[in-house]
């Protein structure tokens, strides 16, 4: 995707100021309101950021490459508690990709008793698919369509860094 000049520097400044807020960028731009902001975001860069589960704007791997100019050797991903546990387990990028209830399976088979939450709930597909795609978004994970949906790392393990609560 090419941005415009305008959209660039919009970029270079979530890369720079993340995690941030709707204000903070409305700030930046000169923008009316968060409103305004979000909407710049859908319609021009939505390929280059997300929000975290606090709804921090945060910039995505390809975003910094693309401010950047280069690829990192290792960048950082803000990543919850549960993501952490999901991308440990998905497959390589140089392995098969795998369907979220194969997944899910991993998960069990390498963290067992571990995975219920504070109500002894274990989690589901349906949680699964929500990290794979948000690991998607943040561009640690890519989406491959085989008879299901199936999963991969889209970048070597050891090259993310993992930031979180």
């Amino acid at each position: 995707m090419t941005l415009s000049e305008e959209a660039a520097e919009r970029l270079a400044d979530i890369v720079e100021l993340q995690p941030t807020k709707n204000k903070a960028l409305q700030e930046r731009w000169g923008m009316e309101s968060g409103s305004e902001v979000h909407q710049y975001l859908e319609s021009e860069l939505k390929e280059y950021y997300y929000r975290d589960e606090n709804s921090l704007i945060r910039a995505t791997a390809e975003a910094r490459a693309t401010v950047t100019g280069e690829e990192p050797d290792s960048f950082e991903v803000h990543m919850t508690d549960f993501e952490r546990l999901v991308f440990g387990v998905a497959p390589g990028p140089a392995e098969e990709s795998a369907s979220v209830v194969s997944v899910l399976h991993r998960l069990r088979e390498a963290h067992g008793d571990d995975l219920a939450n504070d109500d002894g709930e274990e989690p589901s597909a349906k949680d699964v698919r929500r990290a794979l795609q948000s690991l998607k978004r943040k561009g640690v994970v890519e989406l491959i369509y085989r008879t299901v949906p199936t999963f991969r790392l889209a970048v070597e393990r050891d090259a993310v860094e993992v930031s979180g609560d």
